[in-house]
């Protein structure tokens, strides 16, 4: 009997887990306004993922749009696109042949943990202790709270020990759970910090100067939900009174502008910016530490993907930030280091006006509360996999990501006051 329920049990979470054959992305070039109705009514009429931007509300013409579409709705949608005399490009055949080949199914996952690879979040929790206990001269971890289904949040503290509290900056990855590149930065990245401390001079200036906070993993049920059940969930797992649609988009949840522009009041969107800002018991935990430390707190630097940008405050308004002119000139400079390494091309600008408007989101708060260097970058690539990028460029991208970081952070440490 045992073994038959346990059977029962095992069929059932295998049952439950999303599979995506036959499911393509297409890129759709709208440059007409009949063109932004059709996408708007196709997503009204039938379940569309909207890969970027990030929801139907935010197309527009003349920018390029990726959306995922079932099996079951492909063939109408090649006719609707057909009498549109819309430009379309394929750019994934089969999401679930893409699913599989991102994690190169050929080779056996090691056990352990491994900086090109895409851990799942068990991997990375015993990082973030093994990492914390191994390198306790430059590291300490702090509990800042724990998730919606209670994973503990764990925040990495890099930097020289002085007895004194010195100016910090602020990392964070993975607030998106399917977007697997962010939260493998934010490891290399303490990897590179630890192991070139002492050798590179930049990195023992800024680790002797300045302490760096990092959170591995923002949104750690989501993501954690990415790899056990839905390779393209985007969102925090949270419940919403009155709607068994689950969870908020935590980008969309900061009291920056909140759900005025670019965001949902649906919890069944995408881009739900919950039920009010700071809902999401994450982004709670991540505001109030920030509050908390803000004297101290002289950077912020969010990682996203993909799209190849480095973006700046304003997203929930068009008005240029007060610090516009630096900002935009430390994001060039981010931006051409980073090119130097393997010529990847980055455009830099205010969020608003380079990509789309968007409000609630953690870099636009940040910088209201005071954090002038507010950064988000959307790392690689500009569509060809989308969230799916290869294991193989995880090295490369952390690579030159790293000189982008390096190079605002160096900028940073001498303009503190």
């Amino acid at each position: 009997m045992k073994v038959l329920l346990l059977f029962g049990l095992v069929a059932l979470a295998l049952s439950e887990v999303t599979r995506f054959e036959g499911e393509k992305v297409l890129r759709l070039k709208p440059v007409l306004d009949d063109h932004v109705t059709l996408i708007k009514e196709l997503a009204s009429s039938i379940e569309v993922d909207f890969w970027s931007p990030d929801s139907a509300e935010l197309v527009t013409i003349d920018i390029d749009v990726d959306i995922h579409v079932a099996a079951a709705h492909t063939d109408m949608v090649y006719t609707m696109l057909q009498q549109s005399d819309m430009e379309m490009e394929v750019l994934i055949e089969d999401l679930q042949a893409a699913v599989d080949a991102q994690t190169n199914d050929r080779v056996p996952t090691p056990r352990t943990h491994s900086y090109t690879k895409y851990n799942n979040w068990d991997k990375i929790q015993a990082w973030i202790s093994d990492i914390s206990s191994s390198n306790n001269k430059l590291i300490s971890k702090e509990l800042i709270g724990n998730t919606y289904e209670g994973r503990p949040m764990t925040l990495l503290k890099l930097g020289k020990k002085t007895g004194s509290t010195k100016p910090s900056i602020f990392l964070d990855c993975g607030i998106h759970a399917r977007e697997w590149i962010s939260p493998a930065f934010c490891q290399w990245f303490v990897k590179e910090a630890l192991s070139t401390y002492g050798t590179d001079s930049q990195m023992t200036s800024l680790l002797n100067q300045m302490d760096v906070f990092v959170l591995p993993v923002f949104n750690i049920d989501g993501y954690d939900y990415t790899h056990k059940q839905n390779r393209m969930w985007r969102k925090t797992r949270s419940r919403t009174s009155g709607s068994s649609c689950i969870g908020a988009d935590p980008n969309r949840n900061f009291n920056a502008g909140w759900c005025t522009t670019g965001a949902s009041n649906r919890p069944c969107s995408d881009i739900y910016c919950g039920s009010k800002a700071e809902s999401e018991i994450e982004v709670k935990a991540v505001a109030d530490f920030i509050r908390k430390n803000r004297s101290t707190i002289k950077a912020y630097l969010t990682i996203h993907s993909y799209s190849q940008l480095l973006l700046f405050p304003y997203s929930y308004t068009y008005n240029l930030a007060a610090d516009h002119s630096e900002l935009l000139k430390v994001a060039k400079g981010a931006s051409a280091a980073l090119q130097s390494l393997y010529g990847t091309k980055y455009t830099s600008g205010p969020a608003a006006a380079t990509i789309y408007p968007a409000a609630g989101g953690s870099d636009d708060w940040a910088y209201d509360l005071g954090v002038k260097y507010s950064y988000t970058f959307e790392l690689r690539d500009t569509g060809r996999y989308g969230f799916l990028l290869p294991e193989s460029q995880i090295k490369p991208t952390c690579e030159e990501t790293m000189l982008a970081v390096k190079y605002i952070a160096a900028y940073v440490q001498k303009n503190l006051y």
